[in-house]
């Protein structure tokens, strides 16, 4: 596998230049390391997806605790240069909370607009004081609006107006 892998990140950071990459944890740690080894790329794992059928693996028991969790512990190992990050949806802000609380890495949070997702809940529970640590991603809520200059405007307007709720 680990062959495979390490041709795919060569393919999305060598060939197309990509900047970063989602992966999947399921073909385990050594599949993400391949991607992580490129330590000028991003590399967010999938950790707790925005989508509804994530429950039906993603919150399965692992030794005690939810395989998302493991997921976060296992990407906070695997984070030897400082490049992985967690893709943790708004659809469940609770287990934003839950992941936060397991780990420092930055999140991906996409499941905002068309998917529905609590930008408030989502934003509350990913935010440690830090602006970087989250991303939030709203991609065809704003590709397919009339406006969408003025979509990606509204939702950094509504993204900053909770964060300002939760700085001093």
């Amino acid at each position: 596998m680990d062959n495979t892998m390490r041709a795919y990140a060569r393919a999305l950071f060598q060939t197309l230049a990509m900047d970063a990459a989602t992966v999947s944890p399921y073909l385990g740690g050594d599949s993400i390391e391949e991607f992580s080894r490129f330590e000028d790329r991003g590399v967010y794992v999938v950790c707790r997806s925005s989508n509804p059928g994530a429950e039906d693996l993603q919150h399965l028991d692992a030794r005690g605790e939810p395989i998302f969790l493991h997921v976060a512990g296992l990407a906070e190992k695997l984070n030897r240069h400082g490049n992985i990050g967690l893709v943790v949806g708004a659809t469940a802000p609770e287990a934003i909370a839950d992941v936060r609380r397991a780990s420092k890495l930055p999140f991906l949070i996409p499941g905002i607009g068309a998917q529905g997702g609590d930008l408030s809940g989502a934003v509350k529970a990913a935010w440690n004081g830090d602006r970087a640590s989250a991303l939030l991603s709203a991609s065809r809520s704003i590709m397919f609006d009339r406006n969408p200059g003025r979509a990606a405007e509204t939702l950094r307007t509504q993204i900053n107006s909770v964060i300002s709720t939760l700085t001093p």
